[in-house]
């Protein structure tokens, strides 16, 4: 491991709190006139996942710093424009175009592997670029149909073919239709002055270190590494060129790294009250998560129902800077279902009212119901001051 020099800054846990929840955009009034590009070029990455509860949760992450924004309008800011590409990053996330060079690192390494786990007939990789470059975009049920039966995911050769492509950077996502991804050659795609992989390896994962000190604010080892999936050895291979300040955090017991525009000044402002998706990068690595909120969580949308705590897709809830407890929604009609709301204790009952009703009115709900609470004596509390939020929210 590299040696970690003596650290310039010592900060209190509750400033690496507030260090984290500014860089993440969560304090502090956001940034309105950039609206969806520019939470997404704060962030540098949205996680993409297929449950849709409220909404899917790359809508989710805006809605939770910016509040009811435009659900199409999110939708048009990802995928209209030629302003982001489809990657692996932290997983399968949506990402500035901006950021295509940084990935050279990833698909050279795709690129190395040249069976990438599937084995394709012969032909079927060049039959689908020429099809794409012919007839593009197209989806991959126009490219010959998403499944039939193949031994990945049931995946068809054609789609197994053109997902190689993407991680090979030969294709991208240009949008979605349906939650179907539709395909694109990377030349077309991509401006020219971005279409390269120039950036070696190193300074691919340098750049990526960097933006992801400043997306966090302030991380250990792991938390920088894992924003955008890098080995813990390729963190430390850069990380005393990336511009990250070394700190010592009050209460970790590992060294910490610090964008120094967020040491630069001390983090204030409005407290974002709103739930969270599971997967909302503030909250998405669990050991931090608990490290710097105490708060554990983990998604139990892959757990049998009868072993579930808190529920399918619990959603954090957080006000006032911290975690004050969970909510598991549902939709039936136009009624937001609090199938279990759990409020951390009586001070967290008014903000989870609030949230719960801002969520409602953003996806089109206009009454609430819950169904459980967990501690039962704050069931009629929260259903009352959901009660006097509903009367505030549609008076």
């Amino acid at each position: 491991m590299t040696p970690v020099p003596p650290p310039a800054v010592e900060l209190s846990a509750d400033q690496a709190r507030r260090i984290a929840l500014r860089a993440q955009g969560f304090l502090g009034a956001p940034d309105r006139r950039a609206g969806v590009p520019g939470v997404l070029r704060h962030l540098g990455a949205v996680q993409l996942d297929t449950i849709s509860v409220l909404a899917r949760s790359h809508e989710l992450i805006p809605y939770a710093r910016l509040g009811s924004v435009g659900r199409r309008t999110v939708e048009e800011a990802y995928w209209s424009g030629g302003r982001t590409f489809e990657y692996w990053s932290h997983a399968a996330c949506i990402l500035p175009v901006e950021e295509w060079p940084h990935f050279a690192f990833r698909r050279r390494a795709y690129r190395s592997r040249p069976h990438w786990h599937h084995d394709l007939p012969d032909g079927v990789y060049d039959t689908v670029i020429k099809q794409l470059r012919d007839e593009g975009p197209l989806t991959a049920t126009e490219l010959g149909g998403a499944k039939n039966g193949g031994e990945w995911w049931d995946w068809s050769a054609s789609k197994v073919a053109v997902e190689r492509a993407l991680m090979y950077g030969e294709v991208v996502c240009t949008e979605r239709r349906g939650w179907k991804r539709v395909y694109d050659l990377a030349e077309r795609a991509i401006p020219d002055a971005l279409l390269h992989d120039e950036l070696s390896d190193a300074e691919c994962r340098r750049r990526l270190v960097a933006l992801a000190g400043r997306s966090l604010g302030v991380g250990t080892r792991g938390d920088i590494a894992d924003y955008h999936r890098l080995k813990g050895e390729e963190f430390d291979a850069v990380v005393a060129d990336s511009g990250l300040v070394p700190v010592v955090v009050e209460g970790w017991t590992k060294p910490a790294w610090a964008d120094p525009e967020a040491l630069a000044k001390e983090p204030r402002g409005r407290h974002r009250t709103t739930l969270l998706s599971p997967f909302d990068s503030l909250i998405w690595e669990r050991a931090r998560t608990e490290r710097i909120f105490g708060f554990t969580h983990r998604l139990e949308a892959y757990v049998p129902k009868q072993k579930r705590i808190h529920g399918y897709f619990a959603m954090p809830l957080l006000a006032g800077g911290k975690l004050q407890g969970r909510v598991d929604p549902a939709r039936e009609g136009t009624t937001l279902v609090a199938k279990q709301a759990s409020p951390a204790g009586p001070k967290a009952v008014a903000p989870m009212a609030e949230a719960l009703v801002e969520a409602a009115a953003w996806v089109g709900c206009t009454d609430i119901r819950v169904d459980r609470v967990d501690p039962p004596e704050l069931r009629e509390p929260l259903r009352t001051e959901i009660g006097h939020a509903l009367q505030r929210a549609f008076r």
